[in-house]
């Protein structure tokens, strides 16, 4: 898994604590929090177990013939800060692809949601806060990774556990290409399975509030345990819709992840 990891850089020592790090974007919105929060997870401030990626295999029959395709995704949501001090950030399209895409992954299918749910080694209830203008707001998102933490410490979890249902997904579809300027939502599972959240394309691409998270996948994926370019996978007309679900095929994810933010 270190090879898949090799793009993320290293955080500084003297990198700002989480809890620091909310506290300057605390008057702060859109675009401008979005710039200070990637400058500093491009910079390597964001704990070190993101690094642990977690297998997620996701199965289908094609011809007859049984595939296992494993992708390889971070144990929790994107977050600011080190082990002992982070706190977990919803970021703009924008902000969301880039790093994705500098680190060497993409930003999962709704498909992939679903079974990184299924196969987690903790799903949490959803939480849902009261519903607002509030709701993009920096003490929100911080108020809200809180109550995370209150449900999940009690578990005494190791760090690199698999979590889920703690936030909705910013996802990749084809229909961005149709609806350029949005964000895609889709996620945040019941504890019966069912998701909160459908696909939804609603909000433009700078919308961002506490309920999304940013969950990476590595661009290596293992088909029946071998290595392959999980773009190729996912363009595949036999094998896509094992990753992709009812979208099928894919074209050129990279150069959609791309478009996302350029």
């Amino acid at each position: 898994m270190q090879k898949l990891t090799k793009m993320m850089p290293v955080r500084r020592n003297s990198s700002q604590g989480g809890s620091e790090v909310i506290r300057s974007v605390m008057n702060m919105s859109g675009v401008e929090r979005d710039a200070v929060l990637e400058r500093e997870i491009l910079g390597g401030n964001m704990p070190e177990f993101m690094r642990d990626l977690v297998p997620v295999t996701m199965t289908g029959v094609v011809n007859g013939r049984q595939l296992d395709i494993t992708i390889c995704v971070t144990p929790d949501y994107l977050a600011v800060g080190d082990d002992s001090d982070y706190v977990r950030v919803p970021l703009g399209m924008a902000s969301a692809a880039r790093i994705a895409d500098q680190m060497g992954f993409i930003l999962p299918t709704p498909a992939m949601v679903d079974t990184i749910y299924e196969q987690a080694e903790v799903r949490l209830a959803p939480n849902p806060m009261e519903p607002g203008a509030a709701m993009t707001t920096t003490s929100y998102f911080a108020r809200h990774n809180n109550t995370v933490e209150g449900q999940a410490g009690p578990l005494g979890l190791h760090p690199a556990a698999l979590i889920a249902g703690i936030k909705k997904d910013l996802v990749i579809s084809e229909r961005l290409r149709k609806q350029p300027g949005r964000v895609a939502i889709y996620g945040w599972h019941r504890s019966n399975g069912s998701p909160i959240q459908p696909l939804s394309l609603v909000h433009g691409e700078e919308y961002a509030d506490y309920s999304h998270g940013i969950r990476l996948v590595s661009r290596i994926a293992f088909l029946n345990g071998r290595p392959v370019a999980l773009d190729k996978v996912m363009q595949d007309d036999d094998i896509a819709g094992i990753v992709t679900g009812t979208e099928g095929p894919m074209q050129n994810v990279r150069n959609l992840m791309a478009t996302l933010y350029r």
